[in-house]
């Protein structure tokens, strides 16, 4: 019986009480009590009820299952953990790199916005500006001559 608890405890102290039910049959309870942060699928006890005999004949096999199952639920927990870690310092490291690029997104369009702004004000080319400021005094903002508007076409009393 105690060679299967030595798995067992190898990281924590199991609790083992035995009360008689009657006077044939006595009732076992195998409780492990690891750390205080530990998942509490970890101290789910062992309980085994059984005759003398019985439990002379399988609490080992029943202890052996329990501990396998029991380091499988540990390892299991570990590696979800470690997922867990993983998969945040992924999301932390995204969501970082996703406002660094909105910080230089942000510190370059205003910076893009001053320097675009003198390019698209002045549309007209120094050539066409030359000639119509010396010519009509306007200093290129109207052309020198002005387009006829187009003829409008009524139907019925109203101008299309």
């Amino acid at each position: 019986m105690f060679v299967e608890l030595m798995p067992l405890l190898a990281g924590r102290t199991v609790l083992i009480t035995v009360a008689k039910v009657d006077d044939k049959t006595l009732r076992v309870n195998v409780i492990p009590h690891g750390k205080t942060d530990d998942n509490t699928a970890l101290t789910t006890p062992l309980t085994y009820t059984g005759s003398t005999e019985e439990l002379d004949a399988d609490l080992g096999k029943h202890l052996a299952g329990y501990v396998q199952t029991h380091q499988q639920t540990a390892s299991t927990l570990a590696e979800a953990m470690a997922t867990m870690e993983v998969a945040a310092k992924a999301a932390q490291e995204e969501a970082k790199r996703k406002a660094e690029e909105r910080k230089k997104a942000t510190q370059k369009s205003p910076a893009t916005a001053t320097t675009a702004e003198p390019a698209s004000s002045t549309s007209s080319t120094p050539a066409e500006t030359a000639p119509s400021s010396a010519s009509t005094g306007t200093l290129g903002l109207f052309p020198p001559t002005s387009p006829e508007p187009a003829p409008t076409q009524s139907k019925g009393g109203l101008a299309l």
